[in-house]
């Protein structure tokens, strides 16, 4: 990554029109800019008309027929209702803190010049403050607006410090227009260089129109409005509270225009955040999931749904330790303690594009080898190769498919990275290459931690590392020293050129012994088993910032390394949230250099754009049903973020599972983008094998019927690596106007076409699920249910996950094997659903599975299939030989409304087809090659 030059380029503009009033008690100034874009409305303010801003700008303004500029003035100085301002009478919900670092007296909080007023012991618990900000509390004051070849900037000044230390009195504000449906606006401090996150993003050179949205300004107090189009909802508000940016604390809080908000992850929770005084941490943390706690991975981004099926996202370029606020407004306030504040605002206008835009800016998701869509076995506890090769026997055996096998720490020596037991394990290179001969990969896990404890000379990780200077150091200028599983640790970093070069060696070393498929990075929040380091940290600013986030065990170093150690980019407190990302795309590198093929890497930490280099796994997930439950939003939220191929250990990680869990979990699992069954050492086992025939039977239902899906799942991967995609979604995405859609997560979709109902309570064998508006096919038996838009009732014994197609899609199946190896050679089928109209159409994205940049060079098959009045064709959109010999082998068609006396593939009759009347499903036999254009008719 390198840290990108972001100078604007400045150019004069033209100021049509400045409207100029004023008055004893307040003076208001209203500047109309507009340009050749007419993107841009800005009104200057006093504070009283700021303070009652809330109210105009939440969307009294819908619906009204455009006005001139003098027109707008006039009525919105009306609305404002400009009076003396009556500072502490505020509505509760729209009250902000005024003491977030600490609690303080009520003398403490009216010395701030804040408004101190106690609440209830219950509304306490919530996190309502007590203390909070008067309509009256001095902000920046912005002057100097100017325009710029890609939109304005401004400078903001503050003439009174606040309570905080080091106050950055003077600012630069950066608003860039950067496409119809992104808009950009940064602060910076223009007398110093700040950390700012080195993720490459798009540079514009010209500022874009937009149909989309207007932005609007208030010079003071300093604020900026985006307003939608359309609608004229407002989407963002920052004059609702007073603006900070000292040196490390910076706020900034907005209106929003619904409650209806997903993201800011990675936490437990639900699709649908808590409006209600939630304060979410971002600060990655080794810790199993647990409610309101800080977790592995940082992706300081949300998506808000509006009515009428619009949405918008806002993402915070930022990477130090943060809280994000959430209260019942709606509304959001950001605190981030170190960096700048840099956000993207993506307009949508509905969810899919907002996801996409999102991904416009932090990169689309890497392209997963075809191989990473099978059947993943894991457990700490496999500690010998001859059990890891038991394992793959009793799979095979007992008829499970399996593509890949894994090892935890049980095979190195020592527990110390690129290396292998030589008692345990001293066949290991041997049984790697039997399973790449059963057609089958192997993954094992590598943490970033470095023993430091071998003999010099004895452990080349450690003496390599050391003599290049790859490894953060300490106050003293040394190797910071932690403690993970081998003892004493240095951590390599990944932001030093050098480290890169070294990681990619170390890699080559063991895969020259080992010839291993993929790389398992797991303990890089960085994980420690000390506070900070084993001499212990600092004691200065950094360690001890006048804000701490909301960090479990409150403070920066628990459970990790000190935040004032030394990286090449910058202190750790600043690269902490991308220490797991710099370490994916390290790992990523190494295994293309190395292999020469697609890279599979699965990471426990993560960081936005960590999904253009690696997967993610979710972590130390509980055998629990409510654990079960959490896993759907999970996989979701993951897929908002741009990391598709992601997935829960199925079965549980921590504890011991049941049978009945066991078997829900692995039907559910079957439908997260990544499947791994993993296990912790000690627990009972709980590969599929162990369980009863009928439990085995079950699960063995779901696999197949993943694999027999793997070819319209590596399709979506397709979509997600090329246009931005999702592969998982929630159901709002596909129907954004019902908003009955909105907070379900406890079903999921794959694509557009499959809707899928778990089971996730013990003991039942029915599940209520929703049906959006229109016609879905049951996957099993192909029973049709209309719907209006319904909760139905859906029969769900233990054998049985529910499964519909949606009508006007046609999915790409294969004939299911043990491995994608067999499998990828089978016989193809087409699953055609019809509207009632007799309309489908879907495709199928195809290459070898493992090459690199298949898409980007071009070598790939893509063919499009479309069903109309009986009549089913294909196109051939791109073709290569890797489709050569793959025979079409079967059509069915479903919701066919009569049967068909004839069916014609080619012109010619086809002679082996059925028809039934309960369920109007047509079923055709075939052999066509997938590589050659057909025509299937019946009538």
């Amino acid at each position: 990554m390198t840290v990108t030059d972001k100078t604007e380029q400045k150019r004069p503009y033209m100021i049509f029109k400045v409207l100029a009033l004023a008055a004893a008690a307040a003076a208001v100034t209203v500047l109309s800019i507009y340009g050749v874009h007419d993107v841009a409305l800005a009104v200057i303010m006093s504070p009283t008309a700021a303070s009652q801003a809330w109210d105009v700008y939440r969307g009294e303004n819908k619906d009204r027929e455009e006005v001139t500029p003098e027109q707008k003035f006039v009525e919105q100085s009306e609305s404002f209702n400009i009076l003396p301002p009556t500072t502490c009478d505020i509505p509760p919900d729209r009250q902000f803190d005024c003491a977030p670092e600490k609690l303080i007296s009520q003398e403490e909080c009216q010395a701030r010049g804040c408004c101190y007023v106690p609440v209830s012991c219950l509304d306490s618990a919530t996190g309502k403050p007590w203390c909070f900000f008067p309509l009256s509390y001095p902000s920046y004051k912005m002057k100097n607006l100017t325009a710029t070849e890609t939109g304005y900037t401004a400078q903001l000044t503050r003439e009174t410090p606040t309570f905080l230390p080091d106050d950055i009195m003077t600012l630069q504000l950066d608003v860039m227009f950067e496409t119809e449906g992104r808009l950009r606006f940064s602060l910076r401090d223009p007398a110093n260089e700040r950390f700012e996150v080195p993720l490459e993003t798009p540079q514009i050179n010209t500022k874009a129109s937009s149909t989309l949205y207007t932005v609007q300004f208030s010079a003071d107090p300093f604020g900026l409005i985006v307003v939608r189009k359309s609608s004229g909802q407002v989407l963002l508000n920052t004059t609702v509270a007073p603006l900070f940016y000292a040196d490390q604390f910076l706020q900034i809080s907005t209106s929003l225009p619904s409650g209806f908000i997903s993201g800011l992850g990675e936490h437990l929770t639900p699709l649908l955040l808590n409006v209600s005084w939630t304060k979410v941490t971002l600060w990655n943390r080794d810790m199993p999931p647990a409610p309101s706690a800080n977790l592995y991975g940082s992706h300081p981004f949300y998506l808000v749904l509006e009515e009428g099926g619009l949405a918008h996202g806002v993402f915070l370029l930022n990477s130090n330790a943060m809280d994000v606020v959430l209260q019942p407004a709606p509304a959001i306030t950001w605190r981030t303690i170190g960096g700048i504040l840099d956000f993207y605002i993506f307009l949508g206008p509905d969810p899919k594009n907002v996801v996409r835009q999102y991904l416009d800016v932090i990169g689309y998701p890497f392209m997963p080898p075809y191989w990473a869509l099978g059947f993943h076995l894991c457990r700490w506890g496999y500690f010998s190769s001859a059990v890891t090769k038991e394992v793959v026997k009793n799979m095979t055996t007992a008829q499970f498919p399996l593509d890949v096998q894994w090892n935890d720490l049980d095979y190195t020596d020592a527990r110390r990275d690129f290396t292998f037991d030589k008692d345990r394990f001293q066949d290991m290179p041997d049984m790697v290459s039997d399973f790449h001969r059963g057609g089958r990969r192997y993954v094992m896990i590598v943490d970033p931690g470095i023993s430091s404890s071998s003999p010099s000379g004895n452990y080349r990780p450690y003496d390599e590392g050391l003599k290049r200077g790859v490894f953060i150091l300490n106050a003293t200028g040394q190797p910071l020293m932690g403690k993970v599983w081998p003892g004493p640790t240095a951590f390599p970093d990944f932001t030093n050129p050098q480290a890169q070069q070294w990681w990619y060696d170390m890699v080559k070393d063991f895969h020259d012994q080992v010839p291993f498929d993929g790389m398992w990075i797991d303990m890089n929040e960085p994980s420690n088993f000390v506070e900070g380091s084993l001499d212990g940290c600092p004691n200065n600013k950094i360690e001890n910032p006048p804000y701490v986030p909301g960090v479990l065990g409150r403070s920066l170093k628990t459970h990790t390394i000190c935040a004032s150690s030394k990286q090449y980019l910058s202190s750790h407190s600043n690269l902490h949230n991308l220490y797991g990302l710099t370490e994916a795309i390290a790992s990523h590198n190494a295994l293309v250099r190395v292999r020469g093929k697609r890279p599979f890497v699965i990471s426990r930490s993560t960081f936005a754009s960590h999904g253009h280099y690696a997967g993610h796994w979710t972590g130390d997930v509980a055998s629990s049903w409510e654990h079960l439950s959490y896993t759907i939003p999970a996989v979701l939220l993951f897929n908002l973020y741009g990391v598709p191929l992601v997935g829960a250990d199925v079965c549980g990680f921590a504890g011991n599972t049941s049978e009945e869990l066991c078997v829900r979990w692995t039907q559910l699992g079957a439908f997260y983008p990544f499947m791994r069954n993993h296990n912790d050492h000690g627990n009972t086992p709980q590969e599929p094998y162990v369980f009863s025939q009928g439990a085995q039977k079950a699960m063995r239902k779901a696999l197949l019927l993943r694999y027999s899906l793997l070819p319209y799942l590596y399709t979506l991967f397709h979509k997600a690596h090329s246009a931005g995609d999702t592969v998982a979604r929630p159901l709002y995405l596909e129907f954004p106007e019902d908003p009955n859609t909105w907070n379900i997560d406890q079903q999921l979709m794959w694509g557009a076409a499959l809707l899928i109902t778990p089971v996730l309570v013990a003991g039942k064998t029915k599940v209520s699920g929703y049906f959006p508006l229109g016609t879905w096919y049951n996957w099993m038996d192909g029973s049709t249910i209309h719907s209006r838009g319904q909760w139905i009732l859906l029969p769900a014994p233990l054998d049985t996950i529910n499964v519909h197609i949606r009508a006007g899609y046609i999915l790409p199946l294969q004939e299911p094997a043990l491995t994608t190896t067999e499998s990828r050679e089978k016989g193809m089928t087409l699953v055609v659903a019809l509207t009632p109209e007799g309309v489908a159409r879907g495709d199928l994205f195809w290459d070898d599975g493992d090459e690199l940049l298949t898409f980007e060079k071009g070598d790939y098959t893509q063919l499009l299939f479309l069903a109309r009045d009986g009549m089913l064709v294909n196109e051939i959109v791109r073709l290569n030989h890797q489709v050569d010999g793959l025979l079409l082998q079967e059509v069915t068609v479903l919701g066919v409304p009569h049967p068909p006396h004839q069916v014609l593939a080619n012109g010619v009759p086809v002679a082996d087809f059925s028809y039934r009347l309960d369920t109007k499903i047509l079923n055709i036999s075939l052999s066509l090659l997938m590589g050659e254009e057909f025509v299937i008719t019946w009538s």
